[in-house]
């Protein structure tokens, strides 16, 4: 049942996405049909994990593992069962790593799988369409993960047609950046580097009116 609910709630992302929004991918062929595999965007709007998401062949949808903070998609007991049982998501205790364990051990655990992760690496939400500093996490990830490759997509409108704070949807044409799969380089600094590289080449693409 719970699988029927995943199916039909993305349907009707879906159609949101497509008629309400209009979505562009450019270089869809570069999103991973299976895992494991590791889809890193940039963080501006709740509607990014739902757009990440909607990227995916419906039949596919059950191998989607957004990962999210527990503080938060864990706050109440509708929101937990909503982002467990429906988006899926790995929830991340953000005052594990400080208390001596792991918080990417499930992230661990869903690639071995063969699942394929969502990660937002600056953390939370930024202002619309830019980008913060990256996170070292991903890295973390990465390492320990070498045979998962990393995709960077950058997104361009979301952070307008839903910005953070805001709860009203606003019909606004959203680009979607898909760049080249990151293999894992043997460090972490130069990962970091080329994936912060990876995010300045998709963002210098978006070239719009001063309007968009």
């Amino acid at each position: 049942m719970t699988r029927v609910l995943q199916l039909v709630f993305f349907l009707m992302v879906r159609v949101v996405v497509l008629f309400v929004l209009g979505l562009n991918v450019r270089r869809r062929e570069w999103l991973p049909e299976d895992g494991p595999a590791i889809l890193v965007a940039n963080h501006n709007s709740h509607l990014d994990t739902l757009v990440m998401m909607s990227l995916t062949p419906l039949a596919r949808i059950a191998k989607l593992r957004p990962v999210a903070a527990a503080d938060y998609f864990l706050a109440n007991r509708a929101m937990a069962w909503f982002s467990l049982n429906i988006l899926r998501i790995i929830p991340i205790d953000r005052q594990k790593g400080t208390a001596g364990g792991d918080p990417l051990a499930e992230c661990h655990e869903a690639l071995a799988r063969g699942e394929i992760l969502i990660l937002f690496p600056e953390g939370s939400r930024g202002e619309p369409e830019e980008m913060t500093a990256l996170k070292k996490g991903i890295a973390h990830l990465a390492e320990k993960n070498p045979d998962a490759p990393v995709v960077p997509v950058f997104t361009h409108g979301l952070g307008k047609a839903l910005p953070k704070g805001s709860f009203l949807l606003v019909p606004f044409f959203c680009d979607i950046f898909v760049g080249e799969p990151i293999v894992w380089p043997g460090d972490r600094p130069t990962f970091m580097n080329i994936l912060a590289a990876r995010f300045a080449s998709l963002s210098a693409e978006k070239t719009f009116a001063p309007w968009e």
